[in-house]
């Protein structure tokens, strides 16, 4: 038997859709929207249209960004011979907030995971090798320490070694499946400052 009526069931539902959202939370969220000033309600629809239309991968790293190239790889003062690979853009934002990193980065958006089918070609890699024909003076692994994290680390060292290029992998800091967008800033720069060379 359906308690509320179609509009808020909808709502309910669609809202349960999204990730970490469990029914109760929804039934919260849809609620509080009905009560929310209408022009409140049309300014949160439009910012998550604009969003779904206007953003993309930027160009050089692939983080998401609504600029053809995102602020990160625009910028002149970052070192762009310094290349961080990360899984997600959540990752890159993990490690802005630390600070002290001043190169750029390259999301792959994901990890290998043959479980679930995910592939060297399903992620960001083939783009990767494209960027380290340039002047690439250290590539700095920073995939997450969980079974995925570690097989794409390991494919992409066996992919760059014969390059020559200098390789390193964020240091032991970040617990073993822990996801870096979970980790304190204090535990990131530590790994970052400890990385060894693969």
């Amino acid at each position: 038997m359906d308690y509320f009526s179609t509009e808020i069931t909808n709502l309910i539902e669609e809202l349960g859709r999204l990730p970490g959202i469990g029914n109760k939370t929804a039934q919260r969220l849809a609620f509080h929207i009905i009560h929310m000033p209408k022009e409140q309600v049309d300014k949160l629809s439009d910012t998550i249209k604009s969003a779904k239309e206007n953003i993309r991968f930027c160009k050089e790293c692939f983080t998401l960004t609504d600029k053809e190239i995102c602020p990160i790889c625009a910028s002149k003062e970052r070192n762009k011979k310094l290349i961080m690979v990360v899984e997600s853009t959540k990752d890159l934002a993990a490690y802005e907030k630390v600070g002290k990193y001043d190169g750029v980065y390259h999301v792959l958006h994901g990890a290998i995971s043959p479980m679930l089918g995910i592939g060297p070609n399903d992620i960001k890699l083939k783009e990767l090798m494209v960027r380290l024909k340039n002047d690439v003076d250290e590539l700095i692994i920073a995939t997450n320490s969980n079974l995925e994290g570690e097989t794409t680390a390991m494919y992409i060292t066996k992919l760059v070694k014969p390059s020559g290029i200098k390789m390193t992998r964020i240091a032991s800091g970040v617990p073993v499946g822990g996801d870096l967008e979970c980790i304190d800033e204090v535990t990131l720069l530590r790994a970052l400052e400890h990385r060894i060379e693969l």
